[in-house]
């Protein structure tokens, strides 16, 4: 990649270990001066849909003109990792027919807005479906959800080759109270409406043996929804032991009753004994938590923000009954060809044993399943800025996300 902008320094700023203090180096000042020096008013809903998105990565004003060049404005890899990210949220986006490698080669608004508005064209050809709510309230699992399902069941609860269980999809949030006061009574009632709104975190997940079959149910849970007892926490020491226990307890949710959210108040002990026990202070925490087979770190965004409009408005979320659900969604992908995928994956594996097991060297003595815990543990690798720069350009060239390419090497280590 060439620099868009050289500035000129006597000497680099270090850090306490000696190395480059990438922090104290100076910010560039001219960055409006690099875009195209045509300037073309933005004006389509896609061009302003583009430069909304692009102020948010970017973090600062970009010329509303369709010339305005994403690296120039001080945009780099990661950031355009984050910003098709985004797109990808934007309805019937579709990666197979838009890599990011597109984005990469085309990085001005104009030419991002066009990418986009293919695939709306692409969409209204008369080949693609429109998805429309069903308005169900039981339905087969999503794919997604019974890989989840199974995946517990079999290498996380309890059992006679397992010692320990472990809470492996708790997805925790951690809110602390700055300043103000929080009334409990006013959440609660919020936290209701959210899950009203939100059917996936009411959804109970149950195996059909009738069926063979694993289903998921809309419940009305919402209506008796309340938190769990709350508990004070002495200094941060214990608050953190605290939260480690929530995280980890296997027994946190229940999805046969759809039990699939988890909210805990945690009160900081305090010298004076005549507290509001009705308001959390400066110091409480609220400790909310989901099931993965019910939310992802992606949808937390959303959940914050219904919760905070449904908390400041005191009055319950506007629903829009056409949206689709992730219950319609889990009855369409069903409905998806699947043959292109099928074919690619069977002439890549074209030639392979799949019943003998890969021959890659070992570092260590393998353990039989009956002699496994089932405990996991957590491991945190820093990559260099030249290995980092290698990942992210494999994955752009070959079109996977950065996700898939560190699980299939991640999966390569452990089953080596």
């Amino acid at each position: 990649m060439i620099p868009s902008i050289f500035i000129p320094m006597h000497r680099f700023p270090l850090n306490k270990n000696g190395k480059l203090d990438r922090q104290a180096l100076p910010k560039p000042t001219n960055l409006l001066s690099l875009s195209n020096n045509i300037h073309i008013e933005l004006s389509t809903e896609m061009e302003i849909t583009v430069h909304k998105l692009w102020c948010q990565i970017l973090q600062c004003d970009v010329p509303k003109s369709t010339t305005s060049n994403f690296f120039s404005m001080g945009g780099h890899s990661m950031l355009l990792m984050q910003l098709y990210h985004q797109y990808q949220c934007l309805p019937n986006f579709d990666s197979r027919t838009n890599p990011i490698s597109l984005f990469f080669r085309q990085p001005a608004i104009g030419e991002h807005a066009i990418l986009l508005e293919n695939i709306a064209k692409q969409v209204n050809d008369d080949k693609f479906q429109k998805w429309q709510s069903m308005h169900l309230t039981e339905a087969p699992a999503s794919l997604a959800q019974e890989r989840i399902y199974l995946d517990q069941h079999i290498r996380f609860s309890s059992g006679k080759d397992y010692q320990y269980s472990i809470g492996a999809y708790n997805e925790l949030t951690v809110l602390k109270i700055v300043t103000g006061t929080i009334s409990m009574l006013r959440l609660r009632t919020a936290i209701q409406w959210v899950l009203t709104k939100h059917l996936t975190l009411r959804t109970s997940l149950d195996f059909n043996s009738d069926k063979s079959m694993l289903f998921q149910r809309i419940t009305q849970i919402h209506q008796t929804f309340d938190f769990v007892p709350s508990q004070t926490f002495e200094n941060d020491n214990h608050l953190h032991e605290l939260l480690r226990q929530i995280n980890e307890n296997p027994n946190l949710f229940d999805l046969a009753s759809g039990h699939v959210f988890h909210c805990q108040l945690l009160q900081r002990q305090q010298q004076n004994t005549n507290r509001n026990n009705e308001i959390l202070i400066p110091d409480d925490m609220i400790v909310i938590a989901f099931h993965h087979a019910a939310f992802d770190r992606s949808s937390r965004p959303i959940f914050l923000r219904d919760l905070s409009i449904a908390y400041n408005s005191d009055a319950p979320l506007m629903i829009d009954q056409s949206v689709l659900n992730y219950i319609d969604y889990s009855v369409y992908e069903r409905q998806l060809d699947m043959t292109k995928s099928r074919d690619f994956w069977n002439a890549q594996l074209d030639g392979y044993d799949m019943e003998s097991r890969l021959l890659l060297p070992v570092d260590r003595h393998r353990l039989s399943k009956n002699q496994r815990s089932g405990r996991a543990s957590v491991a945190e690798i820093s990559f260099d800025e030249h290995l980092s720069h290698s990942f992210l350009t494999y994955a752009s060239s070959h079109n996977v996300t950065p996700f898939q390419l560190g699980l299939a090497v991640f999966y390569t280590f452990l089953f080596k």
